[in-house]
């Protein structure tokens, strides 16, 4: 995987893009769900953000 830089400024910005740009309305449940993985299992929290997992799993 190549990545492309763009210039701001005086610094050298990474052209990152998300592979999936789908909306999710996640409900009552998906946010009691997102903010209880939050606060008390952040490993697995940001673990997902970083994957891109989170918000199919709460969908």
């Amino acid at each position: 995987m190549e990545i492309t830089y763009h210039w701001e400024g005086d610094y050298l910005i990474p052209d990152l893009k998300l592979s999936d740009t789908t909306e999710y309305h996640i409900g009552k449940y998906g946010r009691m769900r997102q903010r209880f993985l939050k606060e008390n299992h952040g490993g697995i929290y940001s673990y997902m953000i970083l994957s891109e997992t989170l918000w199919k799993h709460l969908a």
